[in-house]
Order: C-alpha cells, then sequence, then structure tokens
C-alpha cells in the first residue's frame, strides 16, 4: 500500500548551511508517528520542509504525498492536495475573523463555493467538540488568543479543512498539562471521524505522547534520524536524554 506521507534521503539547507542530512520517513493510513530531538536537530526544518518554506532549501531527496512527488509544489498547492501544518507560534491577522479564515481555506481546498451557513454549521459542531466558546468564531484569527485557544484553533482548522496527512509543529510547546489534553483529544476526535488521516507530532517531550500514544517514535539527532521504535524509544530519551545519540 501506498504511505501516506513518504519522505526519501532529505536534505535541507537554509541560510548556506545544511540542517537535514539524509532523512528517511514513511507513514501509513491511520498511523500516528512522533518525532522526537533536541533543539537545534532540525526538526521544526522539516515541517517547514514539508510545507515548502521558501526559507528552506530541499538540496537532495524527495517528498512524496499520496505517492505524489511535492517536492516542488509551491505551499498552497500542497495545503491543497491535503498536508496540513499546525503550526508551534501561530500567527495573528487582525481584521480578518476565524470564520472568514475558515471559509476561504476550506473553499480552497474543495475547489467548491461554500456559504457561511455551511462553514458556521461545521464550526459551531467541532467548536462545542473541541470545548471552544461560540463567540470565538468571530474573532480576529488569533487576535488576543491564549496559547491554547491558538492551538485549539489550529486542531479546528484540522477537522475542518480534512487533510490527508497533518503536521504537528511542536503543538504542547508552552502548555500546561490541561491544555496539552484538550489538544490531544480534539486530534483523537478528528481521527475518530477520518481515521485514515496520517499524522506526525513533532515534540520535544514525552508528555505529548502519553496522551496521543503514536505507532512509531522517530529520534532526529543532527539532522538525521538516528532510531525508530515503539513508545519505549521515546521512554529511553526520558530516561537518558539525547546524549547516547549523538
Amino acid at each position: 500500500m501506498t504511505p501516506l506521507l513518504e519522505i526519501r534521503d532529505l536534505h535541507v539547507a537554509a541560510e548556506g548551511s545544511e540542517i537535514l542530512r539524509g532523512v528517511d520517513l514513511s507513514i501509513g493510513a491511520g498511523e500516528v508517528h512522533a518525532l522526537m530531538g533536541p533543539n537545534g536537530a532540525g526538526k521544526s526544518t522539516l515541517a517547514a520542509a514539508l510545507l515548502g518554506h521558501p526559507a528552506y532549501q530541499v538540496t537532495a531527496g524527495s517528498i512524496l504525498l499520496d505517492g505524489e512527488d511535492v517536492t516542488d509544489w509551491s505551499t498552497d498547492v500542497r495545503a491543497k492536495a491535503g498536508l496540513f501544518l499546525a503550526f508551534q507560534y501561530p500567527e495573528s491577522i487582525e481584521g480578518v475573523s476565524v470564520t472568514q479564515f475558515l471559509r476561504q481555506a476550506m473553499a480552497a481546498r474543495s475547489s467548491d463555493e461554500i456559504s457561511v451557513l455551511e462553514v458556521r454549521v461545521l464550526m459551531t459542531e467541532w467548536m462545542e467538540r473541541l470545548g471552544m466558546d461560540p463567540s470565538f468564531a468571530s474573532r480576529h484569527l488569533n487576535q488576543g488568543f491564549s496559547g491554547g485557544e491558538k492551538k485549539r484553533n489550529e486542531i479546528l482548522q484540522m477537522a475542518l479543512l480534512k487533510p490527508v496527512v497533518a503536521v504537528l509543529d511542536e503543538t504542547d510547546s508552552g502548555l500546561d498539562i490541561d491544555a496539552l489534553r484538550v489538544v490531544a483529544r480534539g486530534v483523537h476526535a478528528v481521527r475518530g471521524e477520518r481515521p485514515e488521516l496520517g499524522v506526525l507530532a513533532i515534540t520535544h517531550y514525552k508528555r505529548l505522547l502519553e496522551e496521543l500514544v503514536p505507532d512509531v517514535v522517530h529520534l532526529l539527532v543532527e539532522g538525521r534520524i538516528v532510531q525508530s521504535g515503539g513508545p519505549e524509544v521515546a521512554d529511553q530519551v526520558e530516561a537518558a536524554g539525547y546524549e547516547v545519540w549523538r
């Protein structure tokens, strides 16, 4: 069976410096993979490269989405094809409401005109499931949002945009344990609706993995995946740190 996301010998540079030095990773339908690593290992570089961030150059290797090579595709085309990134630090956009933003994003993803009413019905349903206040829909995107609200908003986007693969870039960053559980429950709810969704959760900490329970844990150290295995890999990191793999 064709993997939903396949990363083959990926080398990525920024400002002339090589950051990723040959990353291989494959995510099948319905699988949750976790990527752990110390600061500066290249975790967020991988997330940015997957979505085609112009500051990062793929110097070798390829990225395949559902069997199609998307390495040279622009960010908007990748997103339309079903690749989703939940940001570590989501941007705020003044003057654009959450509803407006989601309506435009959903229309771009489906190529069909979507009414405000359709968006509001879906949003109301999902905001209820994610424990979000109904007034959230009319607020400007991420303006004055708490860390937890920003992360819930990312999960709301993931629910409504129905991606093929969701990349969660340190979604647990800056969250207390209660907010973290809300985010994890949101991911579970989305996967409950769409069990075929592939997830790549990028994190520093084991605590997110206790809530998400990944099928595979990968360790990224100095631009390379140095070990892959089950949840026990995260236990090894918790016990010994990353020095063992440097």
